[in-house]
């Protein structure tokens, strides 16, 4: 069976992660695995660790990439951000599409754990689909304020087609 094609909201938003073959990501909500595999496959010593809140996500997106999985490229996990308790781990980048716990509820532990788990220099990427332009100045004003409260610098980046915005947490 052919995984479905990546997504091209998918495909921008990775692309603008200007993945490096050694780089340590984490992604928040890895749903069916298309950034995930996206992001496997622009790395070669790097590694990236996929959780996801919904068995089925996982499920999903072993399955999808079973073959960087068998590499070590990839572990995916069902856990959610707020009880991440692994080792500190020295992350170059974040990615997450279509999470709204970054704006609709206070996140300051949990994007207090992603600051301290960033090397100097290091990204958070957060990515919604902007399907509902009334909803984007309240997702980008909770989710800018919530990542400058603990330290960041942010910027906001956007796709007109398809209607995609993100913001670039920079450590």
């Amino acid at each position: 069976m052919r995984a479905s094609p990546i997504p091209p909201r998918i495909r921008w938003a990775v692309d603008l992660m200007d993945v490096q073959p050694g780089d340590s990501i984490l992604e928040i909500g890895c749903g069916p695995g298309a950034g995930a595999e996206l992001i496997c496959s622009r790395l070669e010593t790097g590694k990236l660790f996929a959780i996801d809140r919904s068995e089925s996500g996982v499920d999903r997106t072993k399955r999808r990439c079973q073959k960087y999985v068998d590499a070590g490229r990839l572990t995916v996990r069902q856990i959610d951000l707020a009880t991440l308790r692994v080792p500190v781990k020295r992350l170059n980048k974040v990615f997450a599409f279509n999470v709204n716990l970054f704006w609709v509820r206070d996140a300051a532990d949990e994007i207090a754990l992603l600051h301290e788990r960033l090397l100097p220099g290091g990204a958070v990427y957060l990515f919604w689909e902007a399907n509902r332009p009334e909803l984007v100045p309240t997702m980008v004003g909770k989710a800018s304020k919530a990542l400058t409260d603990q330290g960041f610098r942010v910027s906001v980046v956007e796709q007109k087609a398809p209607p995609v915005v993100g913001l670039i947490g920079r450590r």
